[in-house]
């Protein structure tokens, strides 16, 4: 049984929300049981009148501090030690929860779970990883999504074997692609971050493909997708706006007068599994990877269906033991360079090794001309 804390009151509708979602993933998966994180007296009286055998599988922590949408990370930390999210992150810490999930601030979650939960091993900054649709009916893992504004190419490297992991975890990947963002697939595109982690991923144990430009994300090119947190939330931003003005264009053509509206009708079947296909509350929740723990992060404005949508990524994630695999994947990338530092070495003791023979060599003819050498008269 899968045990998820759920920080109830954050996000833009709190309970309102958290808690339909809830009912409605357990009525659909039986080997998951939540603890509801908040205000104890608020949850109970949104959880009358539901079914019994669904809340018989939760059980309310109480928590008597709420997290704002609009306050300062530094704030959440510092000033609200009882709030929800903080609660349900030292669940995981504590072993009590197998994942959180989070519609809350962003910023106080990323700052909080990394507080408490602590970084990987070989992991110097948290990224954000979420899915995206792609052509191919599946989705496209992008990552950094706004966490690391700023990134050295190491940084980018980790991405990539945390994204990676996430995906075989997930979607039972053998050995998924790595891409790396850029503004052309050539080698010599791009600044010299991005230059030095191409060279860095082409040398690790990842299956990296290469260099990817932004269509390649929707087209799904490769599993992965790696970039700085500033180019990947403005790529993130970007498309979302698009999926609204497409979608909001298509309405309006077909409203446009009596005839539009009969096409309508009659395209209706196809309109609703387009819609379907690309909903994006289907792919809600964005995985906060790199944490001694797993922490989902939901969209703030998300609804009741896609807030479920974020339980099951932490669901999938906990069952797949996640972090273990991004453990493993580390450990191995470590040997690899140790491995690889190890051959430098010897290569370069072999080097010295064979110079100073070659002195020697050069020493001992010397001193054989010199004394096969007839006197001097």
């Amino acid at each position: 049984m899968v045990k998820i804390a759920i920080d109830c009151m954050g996000g833009d509708h709190g309970l309102s929300v958290t808690i339909p979602a809830c009912m409605e993933y357990l009525e659909r998966d039986p080997e998951v049981s939540l603890i509801l994180v908040g205000i104890e007296d608020q949850i109970k009286a949104a959880l009358q009148d539901r079914p019994d055998e669904l809340v018989k599988r939760t059980t309310i922590h109480h928590a008597s501090e709420v997290v704002g949408m609009d306050e300062a990370p530094a704030q959440a930390l510092r000033g609200k030690k009882d709030s929800s999210i903080r609660v349900a992150a030292v669940l995981v810490k504590e072993g009590q929860a197998d994942a959180v999930v989070s519609a809350g601030n962003t910023g106080a979650l990323m700052a909080i779970s990394r507080y408490r939960l602590k970084t990987l091993d070989g992991i110097d900054r948290p990224a954000i990883a979420s899915a995206l649709p792609n052509q191919k009916g599946g989705s496209t893992l992008m990552l950094d999504l706004g966490a690391n504004v700023d990134c050295a190419a190491e940084h980018l490297l980790q991405f990539g074997y945390m994204g990676s992991a996430l995906v075989a975890a997930t979607e039972g990947v053998e050995k998924p692609t790595v891409g790396l963002l850029n503004i052309g697939e050539e080698l010599i595109k791009g600044n010299e971050t991005v230059k030095a982690a191409s060279e860095l991923l082409r040398a690790s144990t990842l299956n990296f493909f290469g260099n990817v430009e932004g269509n390649d994300i929707f087209k799904g090119t490769t599993d992965v997708v790696v970039c700085d947190g500033f180019v990947g939330n403005v790529a993130l931003k970007t498309s979302e706006g698009l999926a609204q003005m497409l979608g909001g264009a298509i309405k309006d053509e077909f409203q446009r007068n009596l005839l539009t509206k009969s096409m309508a009708v009659l395209s209706l079947p196809v309109l609703l599994k387009f819609k379907k296909r690309v909903d994006h509350r289907r792919y809600n929740g964005a995985a906060l990877l790199g944490l001694n723990g797993i922490v989902v992060k939901s969209h703030g404005g998300a609804d009741a269906y896609g807030f479920s949508f974020a339980i099951k990524r932490a669901r999938d994630a906990a069952k797949a033991k996640l972090i273990e695999q991004i453990r493993n994947s580390l450990a191995l990338q470590q040997q690899l360079a140790t491995e690889k530092a190890a051959a430098a070495a010897q290569a370069e003791a072999n080097k010295a090794d064979t110079v100073a023979s070659a002195a020697e060599s050069a020493q001992t003819g010397s001193l054989t001309d010199s004394a096969s050498a007839p006197p001097a008269v």
